[in-house]
């Protein structure tokens, strides 16, 4: 793929003052990265699946996937890719439609991601614990006509699918991209393959309708070709968020939205070489920072990505001495965790050589321990569900200030705004709405009428209140929202609060965060019980 064009700035409005200049027209964090690197670029426009085929086409033997055991190299994937499309088409799978998955971190998941955008469709992105309640409303708001989901998923999927568009469940298990080996070795009868297989396989009800993943795959027809499509406007993923109101809204990201954000954190790691970088991917990949900056980032670099199904301190450093990962994005109780395990000083995290952390706030002794003990740049970006996601983060070389997400990444505009008035911008120093601007940012809610907050310019406004220092960097100060971040997850109060109220005996509940060391913020909740009531704190938490 060619490198990105520059692309001039828009020129100002007549409108726009000539004496008064804004404060963030400087640039000046464009001193942060390397000569030649502006600040806007006209990234490429083009599908999603280029990131692949590109990868393929350069470095068809390098390992493209690393999941327990097994590998599939670029050749390999893009052939999965391929046959999986060939797979969905004959389930009536067309341009627009949209495809659900309900995965962890697993082959599947990035074979099925990219052969939904082979045929110009929409991938939509669900958490495989998300209640039945969360499905039933993602899967009836998105439309999707297809579930590809895990095996103990499957009971919550179809539980909800007579009430959504769901024709087609097509199954999978943790257990379908193993080694032969490690396959067979589950049907031994003794206790530890017992104990392994339950971990993960899980039984399907007899006649339960559903396609099996790799069935599918091996009975393909011809191989998928990608479908013409505008990456510009044509839609590559519905990703939920709770926006600034807590329920559950699709943010439209197309083609442009995802290439863009890639290439952004492509540019912004600067000692980063094609062809040799090895991601663990512990974030999951439903998430949208897990889907950018680990999978679609490693594709970009032709690298490797080691996929975790889900967090676990002996787990993770197993994948560490096995693939020696050079790039570890993650959010704070992941590096809180390794840091503070006795196990984690017995093996050599030194192959890591810069990670990312996001989602919410690093506290400086994380940084300062992480950094310690693998030796490895250890820094903090920013970025929103609506941003694809990234925005901001510390260059990857040169000074690291605790507690600041750092300068807008290449391509990206930035400001700060008055809480009260987003047409005024406050003064450098002074705190006020971060809003910013870029081809990265998303096309809107699906299904919304309503469109999204922002700045009479047309800046996105985040919902989260900065300071700008006198040289560019931006640090988060406050959240204008009713929010929770734990663990990197949103939590919105009210969804918390409409649980509590559906319990018998509860007459009102007030949901608040509070400081937690591990998940950097939790949740609490003040019940009020109604007269005569006997709830205890196990009922509550029960329910």
């Amino acid at each position: 793929m060619p490198p990105p064009a520059r692309r001039r700035r828009p020129a100002a409005p007549e409108s726009a003052p000539e004496t008064v200049p804004s404060p963030y027209a400087a640039r000046p964090w464009l001193a942060s990265y390397p000569e030649g690197v502006p600040d806007d670029y006209d990234f490429p426009a083009v599908p999603v699946t280029r990131l692949l085929d590109d990868a393929a086409a350069s470095f068809p033997t390098g390992v493209a996937l690393a999941f327990l055991g097994a590998t599939l190299t670029y050749r390999e994937l893009r052939e999965q890719v391929d046959a999986f499309a060939s797979a969905l088409h004959g389930l009536g799978v067309g341009k627009g439609d949209r495809v659900a998955l309900v995965l962890p971190n697993c082959p599947q998941n990035v074979i099925a991601f990219f052969a939904t955008l082979r045929l110009g469709a929409v991938v939509v992105q669900h958490n495989p614990l998300s209640t039945e309640a969360e499905l039933q409303h993602q899967l009836a708001d998105c439309g999707a006509t297809v579930v590809v989901c895990l095996d103990r998923v499957y009971p919550a999927v179809q539980a909800v699918r007579a009430r959504t568009a769901v024709a087609q469940v097509v199954v999978t298990s943790l257990a379908d991209y193993l080694p032969t080996a490690s396959r067979l070795s589950l049907l031994l009868p003794l206790r530890a393959a017992r104990r392994r297989r339950a971990d993960l396989v899980a039984d399907l009800p007899k006649g339960a309708e559903v396609r099996q993943f790799t069935a599918l795959v091996k009975g393909a027809g011809l191989p998928a070709r990608q479908v013409p499509l505008d990456p510009r406007t044509d839609l590559a993923l519905l990703q939920y968020t709770g926006g600034t109101t807590g329920v559950a809204q699709g943010a439209m990201l197309t083609h442009h939205n995802l290439v863009s954000d890639t290439y952004m954190n492509r540019l912004w790691d600067t000692e980063a070489t094609a062809g040799k970088e090895t991601t663990l991917a512990v974030l999951p990949l439903f998430h949208v920072y897990g889907l950018t900056v680990a999978m679609l980032n490693t594709v970009l670099l032709s690298g490797t990505l080691v996929l975790v199904p889900r967090f676990d301190v002996d787990r993770v450093l197993e994948a560490v001495d096995q693939h020696r990962p050079t790039l570890f994005p993650g959010v704070p109780p992941l590096f809180r965790a390794l840091a503070d395990s006795p196990k984690a000083r017995e093996h050599d995290l030194r192959s890591l050589r810069l990670c990312l952390s996001g989602a919410v706030k690093l506290p400086v002794d994380v940084q300062e321990q992480f950094s310690a003990l693998s030796g490895a740049r250890l820094v903090e970006g920013y970025g929103t569900t609506e941003t694809s996601p990234s925005t901001h983060c510390t260059p990857t070389t040169g000074e690291v200030r605790p507690g600041s997400i750092g300068v807008p990444l290449p391509g990206t505009l930035a400001k700060l705004v008055a809480q009260d008035d987003p047409s005024r911008e406050v003064p450098v120093g002074e705190p006020g709405e971060l809003a910013v601007s870029g081809p990265q940012v998303f096309a809107g809610y699906w299904r919304s009428e309503e469109p999204p907050a922002t700045t009479p310019d047309g800046y996105l406004l985040t919902g989260d209140v900065a300071v700008m220092s006198e040289d560019g960097w931006f640090t988060v100060v406050d959240r204008k929202k009713e929010l929770i971040v734990a663990g990197g997850f949103n939590v919105y109060p009210s969804e918390v609060e409409a649980v509590l109220a559906a319990l018998p005996g509860v007459v009102e509940s007030v949901v608040v965060g509070v400081p937690d060391r591990y998940r950097g913020e939790t949740v609490k909740a003040f019940v009020v019980q109604t007269a005569g009531a006997d709830l205890s704190e196990a009922d509550v938490l029960e329910h």
